[in-house]
Formats: structure tokens, C-alpha cells, sequence
């Protein structure tokens, strides 16, 4: 049933999507069945190999390294988002190329991420860890090299040729500093230039450990996720230096440029490339070591001296490697800080009130989401900003007494109860005769941010707390007061950060949104597309957390279901035909004190409480 549903999305969708999309029957043909063989491969591995089916209702009892799993990792997964992107291609469809195949991948890395991940770690324990990501001692073997070329180098040249294809985005503009104009074309520097290619594509087989690949694997697809994103919300693009050719690498550089050139520039992956590979390379040390890095350098430079990047764009991408090679640290930083924030919960005592800290946390989301909302409506409709605030405080409040509701958490709240709390306080805007998706637009760009900011909340009062870390580094709570140590019993136990997942997937999200805002997409769709992406890294954090008051259902947490229905209504929506564009903003003075006025009203809600009394609502812990 799927690809019907698929197939029909897409078709229902067509006309939200305006980016410049190939139509080739031949080669979409190529694609598509190239991806059917790989998903078909992928099956009889489990058939043969794992004896069992390949459904998640009826797992092989043996796990699967070898045949096509040895090449391609989730060969089912990644077919099918072949044969999709295939089918797109061969009806020339906007919406299949550049809607529905990047969801149909992203819904497959949330179902890896958020339940078979787990699922295989609780069966197989330390045997899922596929033998070319091992840093054991010793070499890598043939098929773990070329497993690195499919699964790190391929998504980034498919990744990149799209971002070639959607070409100059809207109000671009050039990092070029005002005096590289006149820089002239070195054409003999095309040489070093080109040679990235080469390098990095037979990096994977002159490397001499396990480790090494596995670094090198890592740091590819950490630049894949952590560049990409920019390339699409920052506004780039830098086109080639013109330049007449007079020699045979001047010919060669003039192939290299192409009316996509400029897309991709900022940061340079030809230099992110070079020195990842330079550093793979040069792990021995010593002489390697240097004769790497220097050849990075020579690349580095070329960049600038063919005029396929400006100086911007070189140390854009020395930087982002500079992040990339240190995210270890980087990361055990934001623990670090997440954690520390985790065991700050202070509290002041007023007769029977109780004031705490963590409310500041709440007031400081309501705020934020007060004036994205009230500005995106403007001063017409100031007072449907007011409903929508009260209301998603009132749905949030009854959503989680019904869901979570007990006598030691008398009030709760609930996300998803705000979110209809949110539409409901949206409907007054008909009686002012507005439109109602554009009011649900600006409620959707806001509530990322709300969301995110709202998670500092939790991590002080405990809530939304990851179950115990295995085999990633995680943070500890201490405080007395967190209800991951009252509640869960986990006190000074490493368990998953998932308020920092949640605060980085909805930072990404809320970025997104922006940029389709500022790209004037339709309303529905920017609606559409938040829900797929909320949904999408709700599931994934579902998976990791650890209260014991959720429900499992069917296999799956409680919210892990809502979540799915959140992608499946979010795909719906995009398939509306509402041409109205969401609005920009619109900044106020006046806005502010409404915007402060809805903080002062969360912190009550949130973070002041009467603890010796019994009554529902009374008590926050």
C-alpha cells in the first residue's frame, strides 16, 4: 500500500513545489530499478542469512553483515528511496523529487534510529555494530572500503547534484570580498583543484586501519549533516570568476562550470574534503602527516586561484572542518552544560507559594513564541495571538493530566496538548475574517522555537529524561528535586540527553521554517512540513527516553504512535491547494509587553505552585 499512498501524495501535491526539477525517462528508469535490486537483495540476505522475514513483526533471528549488507547499509531502506527518487525522475514530478522522496528517507532514518536501532542493541547487544564502523586493530577488509564509497560518498554526490539542481536560491548573495573581483584565474591550478576528487574517492582504500576508516567515515557524514542544512538556509551563491581559457587545464576548468555553479560554495567542501582526507591519510604521523596537510593546503588555495570560491568560502570550510574533527568535544561540552543545567532547580519559599527557577525557562519560550506569532499576524489580529497562547496553555494543562496525570504530578503538561490547545485558540480569527492557515503557519514557525526553548524547563524539573546510555556518553542527574531521581530512580546515572536532541532537531526545524518563510511558500506547506519534521524527531526521541509513566503500545511508545500520525497529517496538509503566502513579520513596541505579559502568565503556570496543598493542579512535583 505504501507506494500507491506515495504516489498519490505526490500527485496531490504537485503544484506546491516551484524548483527546477529533471525529467528523464531513462536515466529515472535506471534509478528505480536500480533501487528495486538493491531493496530485493536486501531481502534475501535476511531470507538466507538471517532466516527470517524482512518485517519488522517477524525479525531474522541472526543478524545480517554479509551479502549486499556488507556493501550497503539498510540496503531495504536505501532501494526504496532509490526507486522513489527513480519514479520521480522518470514523471519529471517536483513533489516526488523534492517532497516526498526526502521524507520517505527521513521516516526511514526514524524508524532506524528510533526502533530498530534499540531493538537490535536489546537482541544482539555489541553485534550490531557493523564490522566497517568497528575500530578494532587491524585492516579494513575490500568490502568495508567499498562500503564507505556507497555509504558516505554517494549520498554526498547525490546530496550535492541536488543542491546543483535547485540552483540560485531566492535573494542570493555573493561572499566574494570587494577586491577578489579582480583576482586573475591561475589555470594550472585547476591540477590540484581536480585532484580532490581523485584523492577522496581512493582515500577509503589506502587507508591502513579499521579506525582510521571509521574516522574517516564519520567525519564525511558529520559534514553531510552539519553542511548540507547551510547550503539550503543561508542564502549563497558565489559564481565562478570569468575568465578566457588558453591552455588545456583552463579547458578542463571551463568544463568544471556550469550554469548550477555558485550553488554549494559556503562553506567550500573542497576544502572540508581535502583535509579530512588529509587527516586519514597523515594518521600514521611524521612525514605523511606533513605531505598531507600540504597538499590541502595547495587546495585550499585553488580554490581561490581558479575562481571556483572566494576567500569566504575557504575559511567557511577550514572552520567547519576545524568543528567537524573537534565535535567530540564539542559535544561533551554541550553535555557538560546541559548537565549542569539539569542539577540547577533552586526554589524560594513565600508562605504557601513556592517560586522555581525553571519557570524563567518557560517564560522565556512564551515570550519568544509570543512575538514570532503576534508578529507574523500583526496588530489586527493581537488578540487571536492572546487566545492562542491561553488556550494552548489550557490544552497543554488537560492533555497531561489525561495522558500522565497523578497524584505525585498534579500538573503536567503536555506538548502535544498545546499544540491543539494552539488551533483551537487560532479559531477566533475567522470571526475577524482572516485567513486560518495563515494563523497555523505562524503558530508552526513559532512552536520550534518554543518547543526548544521550553526543553531548558526540562532538564531542571526532570521531565522528558532519557532512559540509561549505553554505549554514548550521557548526563547525570543529582538533584533531589528532578524527577529523574524521584521518579525514575536514575539518580547519578548516565541516561540519553534527549532535551538536548529535542533542542537541536527543533533549532534545525525552526531554521527550516524561516527559510520557506522567507522563500514565500504557501502556507500548507510550511504547516505540512514542520508536522513531518516534528513528527520525524519525535519518534527518534521517544525511543531514547525513560519515564516510567508512558505506555507501550503495541511496541511502540505511546507518543511514537501520536508522532506518526503527525507525519501522516503533516503530508496531508501539504496537499492543500491554498495559494495564500504566509506572512512576514511585522515588529512592534506594543508587542512586546504582550509578549511579556504571556511570561509572566507561564511562569505561574509553570514554575510557581502551592505544595502543601491537595489540589488538582496545586502541585508541580
Amino acid at each position: 500500500m505504501l507506494p500507491a499512498v506515495l504516489l498519490a501524495w505526490a500527485k496531490a501535491s504537485e503544484g506546491a513545489i516551484h524548483i527546477a526539477t529533471p525529467h528523464s525517462v531513462f536515466w529515472g528508469a535506471v534509478v528505480a530499478v536500480t533501487g528495486a535490486a538493491i531493496t530485493l537483495l536486501g531481502m534475501q540476505s535476511l531470507w538466507v542469512s538471517g532466516g527470517g522475514l524482512p518485517m519488522n513483526a517477524f525479525p531474522p533471528p541472526r543478524f545480517v553483515t554479509g551479502g549486499i549488507y556488507a556493501v550497503i547499509p539498510h540496503p531495504i531502506y536505501s532501494g526504496f528511496v532509490f526507486a522513489g527518487a527513480g519514479v520521480s525522475l522518470v514523471f519529471g514530478s517536483a513533489s516526488g523529487l523534492w517532497l516526498v522522496t526526502p521524507t520517505v528517507a527521513m521516516g526511514c532514518a526514524a524508524l532506524v534510529l528510533g526502533y530498530e536501532m534499540p531493538d537490535l542493541r536489546q537482541r544482539f547487544g555489541g553485534r550490531t555494530v557493523s564490522p566497517w564502523l568497528s575500530d578494532d586493530v587491524g585492516a579494513p577488509s575490500i568490502s568495508s572500503r567499498l562500503r564507505v564509497n556507497f555509504a558516505v560518498l554517494l549520498p554526498w554526490l547525490i546530496a550535492f547534484g541536488a543542491i546543483m539542481v535547485i540552483g540560485k536560491p531566492a535573494g542570493a548573495v555573493a561572499t566574494y570580498l570587494p577586491f577578489e573581483t579582480h583576482l586573475p584565474v591561475v589555470e594550472w591550478t585547476e591540477l590540484p583543484y581536480a585532484s580532490t576528487y581523485l584523492v577522496v574517492l581512493i582515500t577509503p582504500l589506502l587507508l591502513r586501519s579499521r579506525q582510521s576508516l571509521r574516522t574517516f567515515s564519520l567525519r564525511g557524514w558529520t559534514a553531510i549533516l552539519f553542511i548540507f542544512p547551510l547550503y539550503l538556509l543561508l542564502p549563497i551563491f558565489v559564481p565562478p570568476r570569468p575568465f578566457a581559457r588558453t591552455t588545456m587545464l583552463g579547458g578542463l576548468l571551463a568544463m568544471e562550470r556550469t550554469s548550477y555553479s555558485g550553488a554549494g560554495a559556503f562553506p567550500s567542501f573542497h576544502v572540508v574534503w581535502a583535509l579530512v582526507a588529509a587527516a586519514a591519510l597523515g594518521e600514521p604521523g611524521g612525514w605523511r602527516r606533513v605531505l598531507g596537510y600540504a597538499w590541502a593546503v595547495m587546495v585550499a588555495v585553488s580554490c581561490v586561484t581558479t575562481g571556483m570560491h572566494s576567500i569566504l568560502d575557504v575559511l567557511a570550510g577550514a572552520a567547519a572542518f576545524a568543528a567537524i574533527a573537534n565535535m567530540g568535544r564539542i559535544w561533551r561540552a554541550i553535555l557538560g552544560r546541559a548537565e549542569r543545567i539539569a542539577n540547577s532547580w533552586k526554589e524560594w519559599r513565600i508562605g504557601p507559594v513556592r517560586i522555581i527557577n525553571h519557570g524563567a525557562y518557560a517564560t522565556l519560550a512564551s515570550f519568544v513564541g509570543t512575538l514570532i506569532i503576534g508578529a507574523l499576524l500583526g496588530d489586527e489580529y493581537r488578540w487571536v495571538t492572546v487566545s492562542i497562547f491561553l488556550c494552548a496553555t489550557v490544552g497543554a494543562a488537560f492533555w497531561a493530566q489525561w495522558v500522565e496525570g497523578s497524584p505525585a504530578l498534579l500538573r503536567p503538561l503536555g506538548f502535544y496538548g498545546g499544540m491543539i490547545g494552539a488551533m483551537i485558540g487560532a479559531l477566533p480569527a475567522l470571526w475577524l475574517r482572516a485567513n486560518l492557515w495563515t494563523v497555523l503557519t505562524a503558530i508552526c514557525i513559532a512552536a520550534p522555537w518554543i518547543q526548544g526553548i521550553g526543553r531548558l524547563r526540562c532538564l531542571v524539573q526532570g521531565c522528558c529524561h532519557g532512559r540509561p546510555a549505553e554505549g554514548v556518553e550521557g548526563i547525570r542527574y543529582t538533584h533531589p528535586r528532578s524527577r529523574v531521581c524521584r521518579l525514575a530512580h536514575f539518580s547519578g546515572i548516565p541516561v540519553h540527553a534527549t532535551p538536548v536532541y529535542s533542542i537541536l532537531w527543533n533549532a534545525l526545524t525552526g531554521l527550516v521554517l524561516l527559510r520557506l518563510l522567507a522563500l514565500h511558500c504557501p502556507s500548507t506547506l510550511i504547516s505540512g512540513i514542520y508536522l513531518v519534521l516534528s513528527g520525524s524527531g519525535r519518534f527518534v526521541e521517544e525511543a531514547y527516553r525513560g519515564e516510567p509513566q508512558t505506555r507501550i503500545v503495541f511496541g511502540l511508545r505511546f507518543y511514537q504512535w501520536i508522532a506518526v500520525l503527525t507525519v501522516a497529517a503533516g503530508a496531508v496538509i501539504t496537499t492543500v491547494n491554498a495559494a495564500l503566502m504566509a506572512r512576514g513579520f511585522q515588529f512592534k513596541f506594543s508587542l512586546l509587553a504582550l509578549a511579556a505579559g504571556c511570561g509572566a502568565v507561564a511562569w505561574f503556570v509553570t514554575g510557581i505552585d502551592f505544595p502543601e496543598s491537595s489540589r488538582r493542579f496545586a502541585r508541580l512535583t
